[in-house]
């Protein structure tokens, strides 16, 4: 994995202006953790390319930016973030249509399928990936997302040209790109609605999942290369079963291909239960040996665990229990609460995700920190992330209100509190932005997108919906948190379950069929029965474990009456004051539940990202 950053301006020598390179060399340099282990900046008249670069495959080769000449002179050059899982058989077929290579890289793979097929190639690739391509015969430039948005990139287009990066602070080290916000921003920042290529600061966008642009001379096209589809699905259950189980056989076998250690991210849910089995029966049929896992808890023995509506019980003994099916190497992080609230690590929170992290407060830098702690042995690990999406594992996917709401089904009673967050901020700032009519419009333009299959009951349509809102706005959020916190500490989190042949067919299964057993995720747990042990195929779907520790919720009220007291607070005129003092004045529980706290991180992420961003919010 690695961060890419790129500069186009029609009118300028770039390769010969030294404050263009010198910014070149600021914007590459932010993304040092996302590449930690080489850097590089290459310039062409109109353009320059800047990479960080985590070496994963051919650690030697496969320097970045990449360049092919020919008789000397440029043909193009690439800057490539991601990995590309048929890179083997893509180099097959270019060397049999005469390409010679010099490394053993997935990037030359991507560089000579340029040069082979153009813009054409992305129909080709499987994999997770974001890119850019100069073109040094047209002076045009390429920037690619993969299908499903496992990495992401930004662009940013000025009066000459554009500047990209893989991460917002990539842009922002560029004198023409300001950190502005306005109340569309806003809103965005503070729903989870998650608009395709919205990326809250004014004038920023995100290229879409599926998407490529054309920047010329006469400006940016954009063209969508890949999107979900509606087909009618012929396969019986055995065989829609079968196909899942070959699929994911081959998903995972492809994603475990790496010079660097490589793990399985251990919940002892179905989902990284299912993939932990496949990498270590693959690591076994390879010889390669045990399987490494990690999972996470907490290591404070006074908050105990209580359940809730949607964690009935702790992830750890069933982590253990499947560790020890599959023979893996296991490794357990206890986290303690009180470096969940370190100011070290909620900055390095911030820092990678350019936003207020405020949905899911604790998972944030909880995840950072199971990152760092993986990282110390590890450089690539397997998640189970998106399978929720796609197998229909949510509570709302069997919510009879959340289906037949006119909105999006994780923001409808017994849901939405966990999205929550705005409890603490101003009535009158919230009437202004008028959140409830933005999530209306937003939703009118998710259904519209949906693919129609003709003749589709009623009730199979509405589930189609359902599953194209999740596979298109809320997995983006756990793609996007994902990415940022792993980048944070420099490690390379790949998601079989976004391979975009899996995530087509199961798309297209009847939600009869993906719930023949009236489970939910009845597929991939009727395709992957046969390796785990029977406690985890009967597991309910729990989500990722946050703090109930008091002492955590005790430490952010600290922070917020401390913030409270300073008049210079720049979060201060969007908070309701009485509403913080109410909140600050109330005893909190013995169990501190994330819902119950969802207002207070927001306003402490909201101050942190106004404070050291320097954002100018116009509303």
């Amino acid at each position: 994995m690695c961060g890419i950053v790129g500069w186009v301006d029609y009118e300028r020598d770039l390769d010969t202006d030294p404050s263009a390179l010198s910014v070149a060399r600021a914007m590459t340099d932010t993304l040092a953790c996302r590449g930690p282990d080489a850097e590089g900046v290459l310039a062409a008249r109109r353009a320059v390319l800047g990479h960080r670069r985590l070496s994963i495959i051919d650690l030697e080769g496969g320097v970045q930016p990449m360049r092919y000449a020919e008789g000397g002179s440029a043909v193009a050059t690439l800057t490539f973030c991601g990995e590309v899982y048929n890179h083997r058989e893509l180099r097959a077929e270019l060397i049999s249509r005469g390409h010679a290579f010099r490394t053993r890289s997935d990037t030359e793979v991507v560089l000579h399928a340029y040069l082979e097929w153009g813009e054409g190639l992305v129909d080709r690739l499987n994999g997770m990936y974001a890119f850019a391509v100069w073109d040094a015969r047209t002076e045009e430039l390429l920037l690619v997302r993969d299908r499903m948005g496992v990495k992401p990139l930004y662009w940013f287009e000025t009066p000459h040209g554009v500047v990209f990066g893989s991460e917002p602070k990539a842009l922002f080290a560029h004198p023409g790109v300001p950190r502005r916000v306005d109340a569309e921003g806003l809103c965005e920042a503070l729903d989870m609605v998650k608009t395709p290529e919205h990326a809250v600061f004014t004038g920023l966008r995100e290229v879409r999942p599926g998407q490529l642009l054309r920047v010329r001379r006469q400006g940016v096209t954009r063209r969508r290369y890949w999107r979900l589809e509606a087909r009618e699905h012929t396969d019986d259950l055995p065989t829609t079963i079968a196909t899942v189980r070959g699929l994911l056989e081959d998903i995972v076998s492809r994603q475990m291909v790496a010079d660097v250690p490589l793990c399985s991210l251990l919940s002892g849910g179905l989902d990284s239960s299912a993939v932990t089995a496949l990498a270590a029966r693959t690591m076994a049929e390879r010889g390669e040996g045990p399987v490494r896992s990690f999972s996470v808890d907490f290591a404070n023995p006074a908050a105990g665990f209580s359940p809730d509506a949607v964690r009935e019980a702790a992830d750890t003994p069933f982590a253990r229990e499947v560790a020890r099916h599959v023979g893996a190497e296991h490794t357990e992080v206890l986290l303690d609460s009180a470096e969940l609230v370190d100011p070290r690590v909620r900055e390095a929170v911030l820092r990678a995700t350019d936003l207020p992290p405020a949905f899911w407060g604790d998972m944030w830098p909880s995840l950072y920190l199971l990152f760092r702690a993986v990282r110390q042995s590890s450089t690539v690990a397997l998640s189970g992330e998106s399978a929720d999406e796609l197998f229909g594992g949510y509570m709302w996917f069997r919510n009879p209100n959340a289906i037949a709401a006119d909105t999006f089904p994780w923001l409808t009673s017994g849901s939405a509190r966990y999205f929550g967050g705005l409890g603490l901020l101003d009535r009158g700032l919230l009437d202004k932005l008028d959140i409830p009519g933005y999530r209306a419009g937003r939703y009118r333009e998710a259904l519209a997108e949906v693919p129609v299959l003709a003749g589709e009951e009623a009730g199979e349509r509405r589930m189609r919906e359902i599953t194209h809102l999740n596979l298109t706005r809320f997995v983006q959020t756990l793609l996007d948190r994902k990415d940022r916190m792993s980048m944070a500490v420099g490690l390379e989190v790949r998601v079989p379950f976004c391979d975009h042949r899996l995530v087509e067919y199961v798309f297209n299964v009847p939600w009869a069929m993906k719930t023949f057993d009236g489970r939910e995720k009845s597929l991939l747990r009727a395709a992957t029965a046969d390796l785990l042990p029977a406690s985890v195929v009967r597991r309910v779907k729990t989500p990722y474990p946050a703090t109930q520790d008091p002492g955590y919720e005790l430490a952010l009220r600290g922070r917020l009456d401390t913030l409270l007291s300073d008049p210079n607070a720049p979060v201060r005129p969007f908070l309701d004051l009485e509403r913080v003092r109410g909140t600050l004045g109330r005893r909190p529980g013995d169990v501190s539940r994330s819902y119950s706290r969802g207002g207070i991180e927001m306003a402490l992420w909201l101050d942190a990202w106004l404070r050291s961003y320097d954002v100018t919010v116009d509303i």
